[in-house]
């Protein structure tokens, strides 16, 4: 998720010219051989986030189930942005402890001064020199299970399996264009057609979903994956945001059986629900897009109490973490605030 007036009108222009999400400018990869330059070190990176953002959220699920705490600190931005985008006023002083700045913009500029484009979250930033490593929220998490193995917990799953790779791909490709930014597109578009067009892809893609679903408790085999993590991070802001600040509004979650326990199941599983702050993701959605909410006003519902009701999909079997075992307690100062949850 992009922040930062780059020109464009910044937040008042959501809603009033073409919806386009950029490719990751930044798209270094931090690997086991280092080929990029940015070898796996444990300690040695700090992960940015906001916890509003769903392309943020897919790293802070991935990093809880792996159990790279200990080896990728964290940092957590305001939901709420200013013109300089993403910045650190829920530290002490408005300052990153480790990283000492207060706008993620300032990684950004140790990398390349003057860069051009937003300020996007997942960042990882270097902690040694203070420059952004990575902004490539698409390979990150992959990276996470497939480049960072040495560093993983014991008991991690495995979220991208290599016999299941051509089938996850393909059907993330499907759920990225029309849900993960479908929801988007419905919400930024300028005009009548290009709203209709977004939001009827997007609920087809939905139904196709549910009756995939149905059947079988995740989306690829009988374990959690990647595939899992990117249609968890929208499905958890459906009712909140998407459905009526976006105007994704022919049906909500809630509505659909198979889809409403599906997201049930995976938000109270450990690495989850557990990560997930409803207050930080409606104060942004609804204040930060002043130019679809000029009022900034922030809705009061819905009602949170359902997400930890019975979900009934252990029926359809399956094990949630494979071989593997539930991550351990949230660490220490990386708790949720008790009004972000239900």
């Amino acid at each position: 998720m992009s922040g930062r007036d780059d020109g464009g009108g910044g937040n008042s222009s959501y809603g009033k010219k073409a919806f386009k999400r950029s490719r990751a400018h930044f798209a270094d990869r931090i690997t086991a051989d280092g080929r990029d330059g940015w070898p796996v070190e444990a300690g040695r990176y700090r992960l940015v986030v906001s916890r509003a953002c769903p392309w943020a959220s897919r790293a802070l699920v991935s990093r809880r189930l792996l159990g790279l705490e200990d080896a990728v600190s964290l940092a957590v931005t305001d939901p709420i942005q200013d013109d300089r985008s993403w910045r650190f006023t829920l530290d002490p002083g408005g300052r990153d402890p480790v990283l000492g700045i207060r706008y993620l913009s300032e990684a950004y500029d140790r990398r390349e001064t003057d860069y051009p484009g937003g300020v996007s979250v997942p960042a990882v930033v270097d902690v040694p020199s203070g420059q952004l490593v990575t902004n490539d929220y698409q390979q990150s998490t992959l990276d996470f299970a497939t480049e960072w193995t040495a560093l993983h917990r014991e008991g991690a799953p495995d979220l991208y399996p290599a016999e299941r790779r051509d089938e996850m791909d393909a059907l993330m490709d499907d759920v990225f264009h029309d849900v993960n930014n479908g929801v988007y597109k419905a919400g930024f578009a300028n005009g009548q057609e290009k709203y209709e067009t977004a939001c009827t892809a997007l609920f087809r893609r939905l139904e196709s979903l549910g009756r995939r679903l149905e059947r079988q408790r995740y989306l690829v085999g009988d374990t959690i994956t990647e595939a899992d993590i990117r249609l968890f991070t929208t499905l958890v802001r459906f009712d909140a945001v998407y459905h009526g600040h976006f105007k994704c509004n022919r049906w909500k979650l809630t509505e659909s059986r198979v889809l409403w326990g599906y997201v049930r199941d995976l938000y109270q599983t450990p690495g989850f629900g557990d990560t997930v702050d409803f207050d930080h993701i409606k104060r942004h959605y609804y204040q930060v897009h002043t130019g679809i909410n000029p009022s900034g006003i922030v809705p009061l519902g819905p009602d949170l109490a359902g997400w930890t009701t019975p979900h009934h999909r252990e029926e359809l079997g399956g094990r949630p973490f494979g071989d593997g075992t539930p991550p351990g307690p949230v660490p220490a100062g990386e708790e949720v605030a008790a009004r972000g949850r239900p």
